[in-house]
């Protein structure tokens, strides 16, 4: 006579092993993703109020005065995403030489466009006396692009960290995880420019 608690026994058995098959999302990776997301709806506030205020100061100095196209600054940023991507391959296949190589290139890269913004900055105030009080266009100007730099020096400050502590022999190939995440981030930073530069050097000159 056959059993007729086998169906409902095997149909327990396939819930429970479906329970078992089925895990939480990884914390960091919601956790990056999430901050992308806020960091991305902030950024969005600041370029519309910038495109909002285009055109409505009453004095000068206006952006067709004073702006120039920070063309190799942009290419270095642009770059850096490459290396880091190289860098974070190194670490993958285990070759901790070849990842600091290109994480320092990375980190090269980044002091020089947030080195490019500094001098952009003190040509702005000192020779084209545009403060963040000047008018509209300076303070949506610094605010837009200082947030953006602001994002770009704490990518800076963990990419330096990073490359601290592998340099004194920390085995940073156990940390790929955070690696990761910290390549992503710098991404977001790299794809936010396009929007900032698009938004400040091309639409709004």
């Amino acid at each position: 006579m056959a059993d007729a608690s086998a169906p409902a026994r095997e149909g327990s058995q396939n819930a429970r092993t479906m329970e078992g098959e089925w895990k939480l999302p990884d914390k960091g990776t919601v956790g990056i993703i999430f901050l992308i997301i806020s960091e991305t709806a902030l950024f969005t506030i600041f370029v519309v109020a910038y495109l909002v205020y285009l055109g409505k100061s009453l004095t000068g100095p206006y952006p067709k005065d004073v702006l120039e196209l920070p063309i190799f600054s942009t290419i270095c940023l642009f770059s850096s995403s490459g290396t880091i991507v190289l860098a974070e391959k190194a670490l993958h296949h285990g070759k901790i030489a070849a990842f600091k190589l290109w994480w320092f290139i990375t980190i090269a890269l980044g002091l020089e466009f947030i080195t490019a913004t500094g001098v952009e900055w003190h040509h702005l105030i000192y020779n084209e006396n545009l403060t963040i009080s000047t008018n509209l266009f300076g303070t949506t100007y610094y605010s837009l692009v200082g947030l953006h730099a602001t994002h770009v020096i704490v990518g800076l400050a963990f990419l330096i960290l990073v490359m601290i502590v592998s340099v004194f022999g920390f085995p940073i190939q156990t940390q790929q995880r955070r690696v990761k995440f910290l390549s992503w981030y710098w991404h977001f930073v790299d794809a936010i420019w396009v929007v900032v530069f698009s938004v400040v050097y091309l639409i709004g000159r």
